[in-house]
């Protein structure tokens, strides 16, 4: 008691602790020494209290954008490291003290004297990353690659950073900053829960993905909960019918086990409902059986095929559909063998057969299964961090590459052999190209084929596992463009899109040379400006286009030079029949609608005003509409809604791009083209009412209406035209109260 009030004292002295985070302070901290009672040590305890005391004195320590206390954030992601991953000492220690080193309150050279070197690493790791969120929050093209790069130092430090989402996650269910939770929950599900499906903390992975989902897409997340709720006391018999005859069987046969029903992730659900694009009622493998065995390590393989043998005797097994990571396991450790079987009422259930052992690292990853103690990887993990490294090295800024990343991160593996007998792994979906760029870019670059099991196949033949494949290569060979249509792991990509670069250079600066020479034997002058303005003319998008062709021999030289010879003659003589007007002659046309946006009232970032902009046909953006600004590839500004149905996946991935954007000023009378869905029932006279309504309102102009009838419902789109949010608003509240009519939405 004299502890608690001590520490109590000292901490609130400097630093603000509300009475109810007092209170789950010491609940915290009591669970933590319980859970790594066997792994720190008293002394640790001892002097890490007293170190966070004396920084508490000499410095405060900020709170996050939504208002948590380091100390006790800090704590929540410890005991997530220890009770959920599995982690130890250095990892608890360094999630403690990152804060004060990040802060300055002490150096990396006194937690290395004081902790030891293993706890000073994973801090810098995780100071530098902090360094880089600083900067800015959003997962940009740079900072993505960055931050990978410094997780890839120390697998200790991704996990840390998982660990942390997860329980930033979880507290900010009730903040009230919901831009800020939005760009976490948009980061957690395009970063972090893929790194943590790759390390195959799986369990973490779905809690991510869920409350990304919750935040970002509340009532589809609540809708798809509350159907499970509904359907859970049929879905909890059908299982146990299910299992009941198989539990029989296994105790039969003398085994050890404990069996459950696992239900899908709400994540899970929605993403085959848009992948299938049907209601919740249209997924049938809404959960699936787990069997684990309580095995001896020599036995795992054999009782797990045991059951396997015991429930495809009783169900009926769908053979596409097994999957055997019992002979060869996953990368990240994973262990299972899954095979899907129809179950009673003609059911397909997926049934998950693994023991303990495997359960374990299922749900822990790769900290399950090698426990650290200290390692900095396994040979599996580094040669993938290995492969990431190069690949985002030589990247540049192509975010096609982290989109890529992505994909890879959830891929499954294929393994294939060298003539020799060495075992390779590679994506799921990989080509004999792939796998030759993979071993040598030198190989890749000069592929012509392989022998894949002593047959001759071409490049883009897709390997499987167990495949022997000899890459067959020729002196003449080199990238070509469509090489990158047959490859599909980043590394490939990478490496002929920097070789295509390089033949282009090449070639541009040949046929550029070319031009020179052929304009001084001909003892022309070179004009620069001229030339731009031909090969505009040409129909040339951009020069290293039009010197490519010249390259190729697609476009002749000589031809080139004569049609520039005749447009500088005939540039000169405009030039010469020039006729000056007076000013009183003169008027002004009327600009287009695309030149009036320039003009427009609409400011984007004050700073901005010389760019041009248009507006989004995505989501078509009014004046009064809540809008950001997206830099296009060509440099202008494209306007779209805040809701626009392609705003979370613009800002997750390119949020270096977004401009903030306002209206100003008055709609000044502009109008714009507005698409609304009338949906309700089929009666007499309903389009005649919505027609008057919409002629009767001032300023708004119906341009277009279809109308389509089935079952005796009505759906209308209506095209109208108007100049601000207010008389839409106005137009959609009128509109809904017409007699029959359901629903009135934005298109």
């Amino acid at each position: 008691m004299t502890e608690r009030n001590e520490f109590n004292v000292e901490m609130e002295e400097k630093f603000y602790f509300t009475n109810q985070e007092r209170e789950l302070l010491f609940t915290l901290y009591k669970q933590l020494i319980n859970l790594s009672c066997d792994a720190i040590q008293h002394d640790d305890c001892r002097k890490l209290k007293g170190y966070l005391i004396r920084f508490l004195h000499e410095g405060n320590l900020p709170r996050n954008a939504f208002g948590m206390n380091p100390i006790i954030r800090d704590m929540q992601t410890a005991i997530i490291v220890a009770e959920e991953i599995g982690m130890k000492r250095a990892s608890i220690l360094s999630i403690m003290l990152h804060e004060p080193v990040k802060h300055g309150l002490c150096t990396l050279d006194f937690v290395r004297e004081e902790f030891g070197e293993d706890v000073a690493g994973i801090i810098k790791g995780l100071v530098k990353i902090n360094e880089l969120y600083t900067k800015s929050p959003t997962v940009e093209s740079e900072n993505f690659r960055n931050l990978l790069l410094s997780f890839a130092e120390d697998m200790r430090v991704i996990l840390i950073m998982i660990a942390d989402r997860v329980n930033l996650m979880r507290q900010i269910k009730d903040s009230p900053n919901d831009e800020a939770r939005k760009q976490v929950s948009n980061e957690a599900a395009y970063l972090y829960a893929p790194l943590a499906h790759k390390l195959g903390l799986y369990k973490l992975k779905s809690e991510l993905e869920d409350l990304s989902l919750k935040y970002t897409e509340k009532e589809m997340y609540y809708h798809i909960k509350e159907k499970l709720n509904e359907t859970k006391a049929s879905r909890d018999r059908y299982i146990a019918s299910f299992i009941q005859p198989i539990q029989k069987k296994l105790e039969d046969a003398g085994l050890k086990f404990h069996m459950k029903g696992r239900t899908k992730s709400i994540h899970s659900i929605y993403q085959k409902m848009k992948k299938q694009k049907c209601p919740f009622e249209g997924v049938y493998d809404l959960f699936a059986i787990r069997i684990i065995l309580d095995s001896e390590f020599e036995k795992e393989k054999q009782e797990c095929w045991q059951v396997y043998s015991i429930v495809s005797d009783m169900y009926m097994p769908n053979p596409k559909r097994l999957r055997d990571w019992l002979s060869v396991p996953k990368s990240n450790g994973y262990e299972s063998l899954h095979t899907t079987v129809m179950g009673p009422e003609g059911k397909w259930v997926e049934v998950q057969i693994r023991t303990e052992r495997m359960d374990d690292i299922a749900e822990r990853g790769f900290a399950a299964h090698w426990r650290y103690k200290g390692v900095k990887g396994e040979s599996g993990l580094d040669e993938w961090l290995t492969t990431i490294r190069e690949t985002l090295e030589h990247a540049g800024s192509d975010l096609e590459v982290m989109d890529q990343f992505k994909l890879e991160l959830y891929e499954d593996e294929v393994f294939v052999f060298t003539p020799k007998g060495d075992l390779f792994k590679l994506p799921k979906g990989s080509t004999v190209l792939d796998f030759a760029f993979s071993i040598h870019t030198k190989l890749g670059s000069k592929c012509i084929g392989a022998k894949v099991n002593g047959k001759n196949v071409q490049l883009r033949q897709q390997l499987n596992s167990g495949d022997q494949v000899e890459i067959m290569t020729s002196n003449t060979q080199s990238p070509k463009q469509d090489w990158l249509n047959i490859v599909t792991t980043s590394k490939a990509r990478t490496k002929i899109r920097q070789a295509l670069k390089e033949i282009e250079a090449r070639q541009t600066e040949f046929a550029k040379e070319t031009i020179e020479r052929k304009f001084k034997n001909r003892k022309l002058e070179y004009d620069d400006a001229v030339m731009m303005r031909l090969i505009k003319k040409m129909g040339y998008k951009t020069v290293t286009l039009f010197y490519q062709d010249i390259a190729i021999e697609k476009l002749d030289a000589n031809d080139v030079i004569d049609r520039y010879l005749e447009l500088q003659k005939k540039e000169t003589e405009a030039t010469n029949e020039v006729l000056y007007r007076s000013a009183e002659g003169y008027s002004m046309h009327a600009p287009t609608d695309d030149q009036t946006f320039k003009d427009d009232v609409l400011v984007i970032d004050q700073n901005l005003k010389g760019l041009d902009f248009k507006l989004a046909k995505c989501c078509n953006p009014i004046y009064g509409d809540e809008v950001f600004g997206f830099v296009t590839i060509n440099g202008g500004i494209k306007i779209h809604r805040e809701d626009c149905p392609n705003a979370t996946e613009m800002k997750a991935r390119f949020g270096y791009r977004i401009v903030k954007a306002k209206w100003a000023g008055k709609s000044q009378g502009k109008q714009y083209p507005i698409t609304l869905r009338v949906v309700g029932h089929d009666d007499i006279g309903i389009v005649t009412n919505i027609s008057s309504i919409i002629n009767k309102e001032s300023g708004i102009l119906l341009r277009s209406i279809s109308i389509d009838s089935n079952d005796g419902l009505f759906s209308g789109m209506l095209t109208v035209m108007v100049d601000n949010t207010a008389k839409l608003e106005a137009l959609i509240k009128k509109l809904r109260t017409v007699k029959g009519v359901k629903q009135v939405n934005r298109g």
